[in-house]
């Protein structure tokens, strides 16, 4: 399978989605982590740490991708229309991060606009959900499935346990902290709405 993130807007946690939705599949599978972005936010990510899983740049990424069951693909923010029809056309599934804030949403409804005229298999991810008493995770969701979008049913809450486990260059789950078990949780419903 391959798993292709990408948004139109930066600071979504594309990147981290990215490394924990492979963190998922390495559970079920061989799974490379191809990291596309300009920041190399995952190599960098890896390269402080241990990840489950293989880390590439695209070039290394194209020579082994045949060696591995799963394919993630973390990609530049704001791809143009043209790398947007590539990368869409190059995967099973296209996820698409995006926080619950007005910004966010018109810049995910854009590159929805686009994907229409391709035809591809895409899911909305909202991500950095602020907790409760704060109800923006709920409209925005609300929002998007009026508007007749497919929405992962479960959303990635913001917590401080993730820029840590950036940190320690591991995934959240194996950092020692009473939040990390929360934080994989909200990753691996997701994992189990793409491959259960």
């Amino acid at each position: 399978m391959i798993i292709t993130v990408a948004a139109f807007k930066g600071g979504v946690a594309k990147s981290t989605t990215a490394l924990h939705l492979a963190t998922y599949l390495q559970n079920k599978a061989d799974t490379l982590l191809v990291d596309g972005d300009f920041n190399r936010s995952a190599l960098d990510w890896s390269n402080r740490g241990c990840l489950p899983f293989k880390v590439a740049d695209e070039k290394q990424g194209i020579s082994l991708v045949k060696l591995y069951e799963h394919v993630v693909i973390d990609t530049p923010a704001r791809p143009d229309a043209d790398e947007l029809k590539t990368i869409a056309q190059g995967c099973d599934l296209l996820v698409i991060p995006t926080t619950p804030d007005a910004v966010a949403l018109a810049a995910t409804l854009r590159m929805v606009e686009l994907l229409k005229q391709l035809k591809t298999n895409y899911r909305i991810l909202l991500t950095l959900i602020p907790p409760n008493p704060n109800k923006a995770g709920e409209e925005a969701r609300t929002a998007l499935e009026k508007a007749g979008l497919p929405v992962f049913k479960s959303g990635i809450r913001r917590l401080a346990v993730f820029q840590r486990a950036a940190l320690e260059g591991v995934p959240v789950n194996a950092v020692k902290d009473p939040y990390a078990q929360i934080a994989w949780r909200c990753y691996a419903e997701i994992g189990k709405e793409i491959l259960p």
